[in-house]
């Protein structure tokens, strides 16, 4: 069962056209990865999905339309949207802020179980739940921005390129919480430049190369695919 369907996506930022055309598909539970360089219009597939952007074609997810929905009632029809640059409230302890991702919760032992699974995912953030966010390292506040993505329990998950600019080691424990969040039954949809990474922990990959689908196939498949890997993956 499809949880996300995109058919014939146009999108623009005020006269500039950045997405051509896209046609993409998300199974309920699955884990798609969009690769592509900057530019390519990864971030804009995701805040097309999210009402960010003016578009035209069709955005249905579980079977209804998202095209001229608000952005917030988007969110609460169950999509939690990720953005690059992790997007927490810096003034705010790690609680705090899980706290407030988690407002459309309202029995108190519902945010309760919600914190405590984010917890689970990212214990560093346990230790440093009192801690404001804007003290955080990189990683730790992007730890912290997808945690505030979870607790409002979405069905799907969009994420924007988690492991820019995060140490090796923290992209790691990230990328390992984020196939965990997987296995929940969270449908996820990330984009991502880093191919090897994200071609591990992904079930499909949708490649875009200046706004259109160049690739797209299973991970298994386009990681013998030659351009892939001479342009993706480093590999002659």
């Amino acid at each position: 069962m499809k949880v996300l369907s995109i058919e014939g996506l146009e999108a623009w930022y005020g006269r500039t056209k950045v997405l051509h055309g896209l046609d993409v598909h998300l199974d309920e539970g699955g884990f798609t990865a969009v690769l592509g360089a900057n530019g390519a219009g990864k971030t804009t597939l995701l805040r097309a999905i999210s009402g960010l952007v003016t578009v035209k074609g069709d955005i249905e997810f579980a079977g209804k339309s998202l095209v001229g929905v608000a952005p917030e009632d988007i969110v609460r029809r169950g999509i939690a949207h990720v953005p690059e640059g992790r997007g927490t409230f810096l003034a705010l302890t790690v609680e705090e802020n899980l706290r407030a991702g988690a407002y459309l919760l309202r029995n108190k032992a519902d945010i309760a179980a919600a914190i405590e699974r984010a917890y689970s995912y990212f214990p560093r953030l346990r230790e440093r739940r009192m801690q404001q966010a804007g003290t955080l390292s990189g990683g730790e506040q992007q730890m912290l921005a997808i945690s505030r993505g979870i607790v409002s329990r979405p069905r799907l998950l969009l994420l924007d390129e988690p492991s820019v600019g995060i140490a090796h080691r923290l992209k790691m424990e990230i990328f390992e919480a984020i196939r965990k969040i997987r296995e929940t039954g969270t449908a996820i949809l990330m984009a991502e430049q880093d191919a090897q990474s994200a071609m591990r922990i992904a079930d499909r990959i949708y490649v875009l190369e200046h706004g259109r689908v160049g690739r797209e196939g299973s991970s298994a498949e386009l990681s013998k695919d030659d351009y892939i890997r001479q342009a993706y993956l480093g590999v002659s």
